[in-house]
């Protein structure tokens, strides 16, 4: 959805719902970034602690358990019909990660605003210090309505369909590894960073650039596809560019940080699969 298009629907009866979605994976908390200035009714969704279980064994961003989901999705204002729109400050990644986990429990029309806080504000759109304070909603989780894949799953798909790892290349290669305590990619995985999904302000590519884009990386219709990433976060707006183009894509939700936590599964290594 672009900025215009979305200022046009805040003008509706009954509005959509604004998820600002900004997060990092280290730094400074993002809700401080909520406060300076958000979108005029948006509230803050905490990635970390709501659109995600606690980090173990199932990886660093697991599923968040549905009860709980929903006690966060009622506390923003969700209700049953009612649009939702996510957005972030970079690339969609972590806006992404909402739409998907919200379309996975059941939410069926949510959207991710385009260019994100940057896009809106190039537009010429107005931007607010006001926390709101919704009234509580009725949506119902219903989860499951997304397709998943387990470790087992994602390893079969490497072998007989396409596994894309929205991870940047380096990482892929194994040559670094920031984050999980052992480097190197799922064998048969096709590297495929989410970084070029978007151009350079955060925008997603057109349909036409984003099929050329995956026809390249062996997604061609024919094949199941699945998509994994650190801790299934980056993963989500993987998915969400597949959706665009009409490719059906399972997630990886426990992704490489649960991967490894299995010594017995397999590490593969270089630019190949």
């Amino acid at each position: 959805m672009s900025p215009d298009e979305l200022a046009a629907e805040l003008t509706h009866d009954p509005p959509p719902v604004l998820l600002d979605v900004r997060w990092r994976l280290a730094g400074p908390p993002a809700h401080e970034d909520y406060l300076s200035q958000h979108l005029p009714g948006a509230v803050f969704a905490d990635l970390d602690a709501d659109l995600a279980g606690p980090p173990g064994e199932r990886g660093r961003h697991p599923l968040p358990d549905p009860a709980v989901l929903q006690v966060a999705l009622r506390r923003w204002g969700l209700r049953t019909g009612v649009r939702v729109v996510a957005y972030d400050d970079a690339d969609a990644t972590s806006a992404a990660r909402a739409w998907w986990v919200l379309r996975w429990a059941g939410v069926d029309d949510v959207r991710v605003l385009d260019g994100g806080l940057r896009g809106w504000v190039a537009a010429g759109h107005p931007v607010t210090v006001v926390v709101p304070q919704p009234v509580p909603g009725d949506v119902v989780v219903r989860p499951g309505r997304l397709p998943i894949v387990d470790a087992e799953g994602a390893a079969a798909l490497a072998r007989s369909g396409v596994l894309l790892d929205a991870r940047a290349a380096t990482r892929y290669r194994g040559e670094v590894e920031p984050i999980d305590p052992v480097a190197g990619h799922i064998p048969g995985a096709v590297c495929a960073p989410a970084s070029a999904n978007v151009d350079d302000t955060g925008r997603m590519l057109s349909q036409d650039r984003l099929r050329e884009r995956f026809a390249g990386l062996g997604v061609d219709g024919s094949q199941q596809v699945g998509v994994y990433c650190g801790s299934g976060v980056v993963a989500a707006q993987q998915v969400l560019a597949l959706t665009r183009i009409g490719v059906p894509a399972a997630l990886y939700p426990g992704s490489w940080s649960e991967w490894v936590v299995d010594g017995r599964r397999p590490v593969a290594k270089g630019a190949d699969g």
